[in-house]
């Protein structure tokens, strides 16, 4: 082992949470972090919230700091590899050269999907994965009277919040029926338009986009029904694309996203995959899945590093995900895929908290909340014990929700 390399292509949260964990679980060869920025592995999610408000640096979302890779004998090199030769088990990069692997990971996360229309290549038209991108944004910022936002999924959402807090005047454009559509249920959907639109957001859903105008610089968004709105910022943000082309040039198995077991290895033993670019099975929701989530990749980057260490771990945490809008904490425990019903506990009218508990057959499987930590916390014990909840009392907020948990509730319990 002491001789041996790990590389790990990728500067992301999985690739962090690998080099923390390969020396915690024994690996004494050497780790080499390949990233095609010049930073090392940083948080993303703030990059919409504080640091496009200017309120955090690069720095402080460093997920470890340097001296944390020297202690743990870490290189990192900035670099784009073009290539992977699996029977040399050797790395092509950009800048000439070839670097060889014992074990190889690829954390190659995802990029934002691009919008094909005329004009969207004008200045002052953005997508939003990096600080580069953040950075961008933020020196039109003070030219910047209205933002267009295309898409209100949660990117589009958390990044029209967070201009309205800076005073930018924000329309949000989504082509669906209702916002956040993809994702959850018609009632949260209603909650975001809402607050949205309390906090002063123009909220224009199915609404189609032919083009966007502007000479030297983008200056309108043209809609399919001939109207227009004035833009001199454009953000796209219609969600995302996994990087899969390095591994599908190497011949591995790619099926939206590039496919591992639930040991992390892809469909050569030597190579593993971990973050937003992997696809695995998960047995609590019988099918697979490619997950954008910042604890799917830390999960992923730990079990990864046990197999590479020779240790018995599988995939097998419950996702779960965040999202902060204004003075909204939205956490979700589960995935609500084949929900048949939701049962509502507290006020989505009026109020600014309360939770979205999704139910198949009677048993729980996801739960969105809002400003609800506690319910959070049930939601991911609960899912876990694979619970059956009495629907009058979990939508009673006057029920004590430890209450509710315990051995799990046979299923007709719950009908």
């Amino acid at each position: 082992m002491d001789n041996e390399r790990v590389v790990i292509v990728g500067a992301s949260h999985a690739s962090a949470q690998l080099c923390a964990s390969l020396r915690q679980d024994g690996w004494t060869g050497k780790i080499l972090l390949i990233g095609d920025e010049p930073s090392l592995p940083y948080q993303r999610p703030p990059l919409s919230k504080t640091y496009l408000a200017g309120k955090s640096s690069l720095e402080e979302l460093l997920i470890k700091k340097p001296d944390f890779y020297e202690k743990q004998r870490v290189t990192f090199r900035q670099a784009r590899v073009t290539s992977v030769d699996r029977g040399a088990r050797a790395l092509t990069l950009a800048d000439a050269g070839t670097l060889g692997y014992d074990h190889l990971v690829l954390c190659l996360g995802a990029r934002p999907r691009r919008l094909s229309l005329p004009g969207a290549d004008l200045p002052g038209v953005h997508y939003l994965r990096d600080a580069a991108d953040i950075e961008a944004i933020r020196d039109g910022l003070n030219t910047t009277s209205h933002a267009v936002i295309i898409g209100a999924g949660y990117i589009g959402l958390e990044t029209a919040a967070s201009l309205r807090k800076l005073g930018v005047t924000v329309s949000v454009l989504e082509s669906a029926d209702r916002v956040l559509q993809r994702v959850t249920a018609p009632e949260l959907s209603a909650f975001y338009d809402r607050v949205h639109r309390e906090e002063g957001v123009d909220i224009r859903v199915s609404v189609g986009v032919t083009s966007l105008e502007g000479k030297d610089r983008v200056s309108g968004v043209r809609l399919a029904n001939g109207g227009r709105i004035a833009a001199d910022l454009v953000i796209i943000g219609i969600g995302v694309v996994p990087n899969v082309e390095l591994a599908q040039e190497a011949g591995l198995t790619v099926d939206n996203g590039i496919v591992i077991d639930a040991h992390g290895r892809t469909s050569d033993p030597n190579i593993f995959a971990a973050g937003d670019c992997a696809n695995y099975f998960d047995p609590r929701y019988d099918c697979r899945l490619r997950l954008e989530s910042v604890p799917n990749a830390v999960e992923q980057g730990k079990v990864v590093a046990a197999t590479i260490c020779g240790k018995a771990k599988e995939i097998s945490a419950l996702p779960w995900f965040w999202s902060d809008q204004f003075d909204l904490k939205l956490q979700i425990a589960g995935l609500n895929t084949g929900y048949d019903e939701i049962v509502l506990r507290g006020d989505s009218e009026a109020g600014r908290d309360f939770a979205c508990f999704y139910l198949d057959k009677g048993l729980l499987i996801a739960a969105d909340c809002v400003n609800r930590p506690q319910e959070f916390m049930f939601s991911k014990r609960a899912i876990a014990q694979g619970l059956t909840p009495n629907r009058e009392l979990l939508a009673n907020p006057d029920t004590p929700l430890n209450s509710l948990l315990g051995a799990p509730t046979p299923h007709t319990a719950a009908q």
